[in-house]
């Protein structure tokens, strides 16, 4: 199933017409286009289980023609309007976790958190976002015009609604009021409406809910179960302060609750660095400790995004590419900064610094040597050999989300919170398999130190800083906060910068967008 649904949503959906109206170079409308697969395709459940793996494929490619092929959404670059790579660069650049040394027009903004709402790669994020959202919408709509009540129908239209849930939360946490559309929304009609960050929270609680309850609590391998809806709630729950002014912090402990009573399983020592190699879908499913991830594999999924961006771009210096499965010569361009270095001890097994050649502290942000390589992830096998035929594009899966966050979620709630929980005990067991010491009472700041050491670089960092209020404070500053320039000291910046700004094009072209304050 690994290959087969990725190459059904590849296949199918590369016959219709895909790509958003474009007037100019990043004027894109990605808001429900009108996804003309022939509608003579759609003659049994097993051609709306190929329409489905669009949206499951939609989250790895750009494109359905592979990294050479036109990619979905005129007007945004194939590579950095990659989903994972877009989510990348918005969650990870501007924190502590991340600084990379390209000159890609604004790419520097994004460390610096001084972007604009034209900024290419918030656009190709937003983009990337709400496309997803009308695919899946589109899987919906179909599926109900059908009017078949076939089990197995309702639960590919239970697993398109789970991964428009997965982007919904997305866009409420990075572009806070946002233009809203569902499965009832008339293609080609109207602009969208603006929905409001509360009622937005209040539809997608809503909608997880129902959802959960028809989708199967041991899923097939990379598609959606009951874990994924849960994690989904969860997440909304633990920001909740955030998108609705009112802490939600009992209801997060429940559903990260049903989590575990699934039957997912933390991963031993041993094997937590292989939750990050190129055969990791071993650790995903009950059982185990991936709840859902992104397919990667070097043959069906050639994008120059997911985790092909994350291991190239970490590759440089004096590293080796074929140190960490790799077919060609690393891009040289994601280190970290030294204040996210000094959070772990020298006895964690998570502190995976490349340090030969390359100094600690970022004098010059361009130079790749300026800065801490950090290899979490390797598309080596758990065993330590290459896949056959490796070459640029990895076949590590990303782990959008796993059990260790679920259990420093239940820490946060019972810490933070004040929920009565076992959080403080699941703490330590994230920290006994780091081979580090236990924290009996661990504060605040001890929790999302912990969050940042065991989560590095999957994409949950700027959304922990924003719900602790540190983002854009100077209350804690890292290397090259708040400039993008060799000169200065970091500083805090405009609260504006805990939002992203909607896409400036379609604030244009849709009199019912009210842009994010001072954009």
């Amino acid at each position: 199933m690994k290959r087969n649904i990725i190459k059904k949503g590849l296949f199918v959906f590369a016959m219709g017409a895909l790509t958003a109206s474009c007037t100019g170079d990043l004027d894109v409308t990605p808001i429900d286009p009108n996804l003309d697969t022939p509608e003579n395709l759609l003659t049994g459940t097993e051609a709306y289980n190929q329409q489905l793996a669009k949206c499951y494929s939609g989250l790895a490619v750009s494109s359905p023609d592979g990294d050479s092929g036109s990619p979905d959404i005129e007007g945004i670059d194939g590579g950095f309007g990659q989903y994972l790579r877009a989510l990348y660069n918005v969650q990870e650049l501007p924190t502590d976790e991340a600084v990379i040394g390209w000159n890609d027009q604004t790419l520097k903004d994004l460390h610096g958190l001084q972007w604009t709402s034209s900024d290419v790669f918030v656009s190709a994020c937003y983009s990337r976002v709400f496309y997803q959202i009308s695919i899946c919408n589109e899987v919906m709509r179909r599926i109900d015009q059908s009017g078949s009540n076939d089990a197995l129908m309702q639960q590919y239209r239970a697993e398109a609604r789970a991964l428009r849930g997965l982007s919904y939360l997305h866009a409420i946490d990075l572009f806070g009021n946002v233009p809203f559309t569902d499965e009832t929304t008339e293609v080609g009609g109207s602009n969208p409406q603006q929905i409001s960050r509360a009622d937005l929270f209040a539809w997608l609680e809503k909608d997880m809910k129902e959802c959960a309850d028809q989708l199967p609590a041991n899923p097939e391998k990379y598609r959606c179960g009951k874990g994924m809806a849960y994690m989904i709630l969860a997440k909304l729950y633990l920001n909740a302060k955030v998108y609705t002014g009112q802490d939600k912090y009992k209801e997060c402990a429940d559903y990260c609750q049903k989590i575990i009573d699934l039957g997912y399983k933390l991963e031993s020592a041993t094997n937590w660095s292989k939750l990050f190699c190129a055969d990791n879908d071993q650790f995903l499913g009950v059982g185990h400790e991936l709840i859902f991830s992104v397919y990667q594999d070097h043959i069906n999924t050639q994008a120059y995004g997911g985790t092909t961006y994350i291991i190239n771009a970490m590759v440089g210096g004096k590293m080796s590419y074929a140190d960490y499965g790799l077919g060609g010569n690393g891009w040289g361009g994601i280190r970290v900064t030294p204040q996210f270095v000094d959070k772990f001890d020298s006895a964690d097994q998570r502190a995976t610094f490349f340090t030969t050649g390359q100094d600690k502290e970022i004098k010059d942000i361009s130079d790749f040597t300026s800065g801490y390589a950090f290899t979490k992830y390797t598309n080596l096998k758990a065993n330590g050999t290459t896949i056959d035929g490796a070459n640029s594009f990895p076949d590590t899966d990303f782990p959008m989300f796993r059990l260790g966050d679920v259990y420093l979620m239940l820490a946060e709630c019972q810490v933070v919170g004040g929920i009565q929980c076992d959080g403080i005990a699941r703490f330590n067991d994230i920290r006994e398999r780091a081979g580090v010491a236990k924290i009996d009472n661990p504060t605040r700041a001890n929790i999302l130190d912990e969050r940042a050491r065991e989560l590095a670089w999957e994409c949950h960092r700027r959304t922990d800083l924003v719900r602790f209020g540190l983002l854009t404070s100077g209350d804690y500053l890292w290397s090259h906060k708040g400039m993008n320039s060799n000169v200065g000291t970091p500083h805090g910046v405009d609260a504006k910068y805990n939002l992203y700004p909607l896409a400036s094009s379609d604030v244009i072209s849709n009199p019912n967008l009210k842009q994010n304050t001072g954009y």
